[in-house]
Order: C-alpha cells, then structure tokens, then sequence
C-alpha cells in the first residue's frame, strides 16, 4: 500500500519548496540534496513507501537506527522539504512513485524543485538551465535561470515526477546542470545548490566543504553512479537532447 508516513512532531509550513534527490546521472541531484539536510540540519519528517520502492533498510556508520530508503526532511525555519533517496528506482515503479509523491506534494502545498544532470564533457564551469510547469516558469525568470538551448526530455523518476505535475497543471520547477556521464559529480552539484536551490528557496548554502570533499564524495559514489549507469535511462533521472530520445 502506498503511503508517505510521518515521523516526529507536525511542522507549519507556509508554500514549502521541496527539493527532490533522486539519483540520477552524475548523482547530482542526490548529492546536492544529501549535503542540504546536512548542512541546514533539517529533521527526519517522512517516511516515503510508494509502491514499488525497494524494501530494503538503509543505516549509516557509527549510528544503529535503520530507516526505509526514501525519506523527507524537513527545517521549518527555512520554509523547506527535502526528499533523499539511498536507492535506484526500477522503471516497473516511476509511475507509481510519481503518483503517490506527487499526490503527498499537492496536499503539502509544496512547490517541488526538481533536478537532473545533463550528460556533458566539459573543461569549464558547468552551466545550467531552468523549465517549469503549471505557473511556476516566472521563479526562474527572477533569478535570471537560463531558459534550455534546445529541445530536450528529461527522464527516470525526475521526468516521471514532471510528467506528473504537467498532467495536473501544478506548479513545479526542474533545473538540468551539466554533469559527468560518469562518475560523481560533486562540482555540478554545488552549482545546483549556488545558483538554483539557494536564491529559488532563499538559502544561505556552503558548498567549500563539498568542493574540498570532491574526492572522497567521488569515490564513496562512484559504485552507486556506475549502478545507476548501467541499468539505463529509464531508471536514471537524466535530461538529453530530443533527438537523442526519439
């Protein structure tokens, strides 16, 4: 049975924005979302057990307790969500699990912020870019987020989630960074967390201590984001050029 079950004391919120972490190429919308529950400290508030979900217990070092692997934090004082994911989603349940995260989304008010990782061989600054649905496009607009140089598809259970919300007309953002086909992607992330989740949720981030860790964070994920590699785009959160898709 689906179902998102609270964890704690209720919080009030006022028009939340959710950051969502799925993993996907470059892990960087995990990475990013793993290191703002850290740094702002944000509180287990949810437990996520949509049908489809793998049933496995995730624990960390040093710490005994032993949580499902798709889980919301919360910090009330900065008005926002969060949504981390230790666990690739199979293609047999995006549908599900956009559907029950979406419908637990609508009923929080939130405004979901979506992110995904762009394939790209760089030597320089990894750029980024902004889409929308429903009535959000006009946040990005205001923190001059650059609109996409071409037509494109986002896939795996972020475009899942955006599928969701465009069938609904509800008002959702998704920001694509480049990132390495490859490996960890550390530095993309911190563009993720400087120059969309910070000025769109009124943040203050710190991201020296994730440029500094880039090594360590790139070999602790590198088995995970070779997992995610290989079991393809319809489990993989990814955006890719149309012509790619078709």
């Amino acid at each position: 049975m689906s179902q998102i079950r609270m964890r704690g004391a209720e919080v009030s919120l006022e028009n939340p924005t959710l950051v969502e972490g799925f993993p996907g190429v470059g892990l960087v919308g995990k990475i990013a979302t793993d290191h703002l529950v850290e740094q702002l400290e944000m509180r287990y508030y949810a437990s996520v057990h949509c049908d489809g979900l793998p049933r496995v217990g995730v624990y960390r070092g040093g710490d005994r307790t032993v949580r499902p692997p798709v889980r919301i934090y919360v910090s009330e004082e900065h008005d926002l969500l969060a949504l981390q994911s230790d666990a690739p989603i199979g293609s047999d349940a995006v549908e599900n699990v956009a559907g029950c995260v979406t419908n637990w989304i609508v009923d929080a008010d939130a405004t979901p912020l979506y992110l995904s990782g762009l394939p790209a061989e760089r030597e320089e600054k990894p750029t980024l870019y902004g889409v929308a649905t429903g009535d959000a496009a006009d946040a990005l607009d205001r923190h001059d987020i650059a609109l996409p140089p071409e037509d494109g598809v986002i896939t795996g259970p972020t475009g899942a989630l955006l599928n969701r919300a465009a069938q609904l007309d509800y008002g959702s953002l998704a920001v694509v960074v480049e990132c390495s086909p490859q490996f960890p992607d550390p530095e993309a992330a911190s563009v993720l967390l400087e120059e969309a989740i910070a000025p769109i949720a009124d943040l203050s981030v710190d991201t020296s201590d994730l440029l500094e860790r880039a090594t360590e964070i790139k070999e602790k994920r590198e088995q995970f984001a070779q997992q995610m590699q290989t079991i393809g785009q319809e489990e993989s959160s990814q955006a890719q050029p149309l012509r790619m898709y078709q």
